[in-house]
């Protein structure tokens, strides 16, 4: 079956250029790698490239810098930012006329789903372009919902609906290692042993991370500090490394305070690349409902994830075997809230340190 049979208009020509619609975080970047992998097998000689608002902002990570050396992107398209009026019309022009220029034969559609209204509007947005060949578009009832599982009570997690959105282009292999694979150098890795230099000594190295971009996800400096007091009786002569962004160095700093086992604070020193290479020498990874937490599972590190239960649980857990996650399902749960106004994020509030001491008991001791 040639590729275009696989979408809307057929066609017998090569596709040379594919086209990918991927907005929002880095965690969002993470979760599409395994699709990211399948595009890239099933059109290995295409020219792939993608429309993306995750370029230059000073708030994320460059998806360019992320998959640098993965050779599944060749190039990226701005999508417009948040200007308003004229500005945002003329970005809008601007990126479009770019696409056209380009002329891609496929657009593979790995943005997150938020309706048929706003599913119908990019898929008008995209023909305008001349492109009439698109996979994974949520305009069908069945991409429209999200899977929910009644055995483990979960509903899908984000992986799990790219590759069901994507399953004409063949399987996703998401339990396969390689569909989550960086290509880490070894100069990375390099890096990440040098930073870890000073724990070499520790029988075992614990990462954590504070940082998450929403509000509600935050568990709170005074339970971060209490765990890590915990961590000094539970695992008295491993080491400790505080992962994270420039911004969460001082607050990271006097966490690291209440520990009695031996702290790195590398916070803003290293590369997402390079953080991922540090924490694949890592035992376990705690941190919350985050980039840090998606990266520590796409390189096979075991997570314990704390969550707010503004999402439906399962929809953004790690994914993998070998994770725990503390999610405490309220009755106000999927609230998609950024900012709790109501309850005094009584979801993420009430998980308690002596919860995430025992899961990363239990996560250790499955490990072995």
């Amino acid at each position: 079956m040639n590729a275009f049979s696989l979408a809307d208009g057929a066609s017998d020509s090569p596709t040379q250029r594919v086209l990918i619609f991927l907005l929002g975080s880095l965690g969002d970047t993470l979760v599409a790698l395994p699709s990211l992998h399948l595009i890239a097998r099933r059109f290995p000689q295409a020219e792939r490239r993608v429309l993306t608002d995750l370029m230059a902002s000073p708030k994320t990570t460059s998806m360019a810098t992320l998959l640098q050396g993965t050779g599944l992107i060749h190039d990226y398209f701005q999508y417009p930012g948040e200007q308003r009026g004229a500005e945002r019309l003329r970005d809008y022009w601007s990126v479009a006329q770019a696409i056209r220029r380009w002329r891609p034969h496929l657009l593979v559609y790995l943005h997150e789903q938020r309706g048929w209204r706003i599913a119908l509007r990019d898929a008008a947005f995209f023909r305008l372009l001349g492109l009439t060949r698109i996979i994974g578009i949520p305009l069908s009832a069945d991409l429209q919902r999200v899977g929910f599982d009644e055995a483990t009570q979960r509903f899908e997690q984000r992986s799990e609906y790219l590759g069901r959105s994507l399953k004409e282009l063949g399987d996703a292999r998401l339990a396969e290692r390689s569909s989550w694979d960086l290509s880490l150098s070894t100069l990375e890795s390099a890096v990440a042993r040098g930073k870890l230099a000073p724990l070499a000594e520790c029988p075992g190295i614990l990462a954590f991370s504070i940082g998450t971009k929403i509000e509600v996800n935050e568990w709170g400096d005074d339970n971060w500090r209490s765990l890590l007091a915990r961590l000094g009786e539970l695992l008295p002569a491993w080491g400790v490394v505080a992962l994270g962004a420039p911004v969460e160095r001082e607050r990271s700093a006097a966490i690291l305070c209440a520990a009695s086992m031996p702290t790195l604070n590398l916070c803003g020193e290293l590369s997402v690349r390079e953080s991922g290479a540090l924490m694949q020498a890592c035992r376990v990874f705690v941190g919350h409902d985050s980039g840090p937490m998606h990266l520590a599972a796409a390189v096979g590190t075991r997570c314990v994830a704390i969550f707010s239960a503004r999402n439906l649980p399962g929809r953004w857990f790690p994914y993998g075997a070998g994770h725990r996650v503390l999610y405490h399902k309220t009755e106000c749960f999927g609230c998609g809230l950024r900012i709790c106004t109501q309850h005094a994020k009584k979801c993420i509030a009430s998980i308690t340190v002596d919860e995430v001491c025992t899961a990363i008991s239990a996560s250790l001791q499955e490990a072995g």
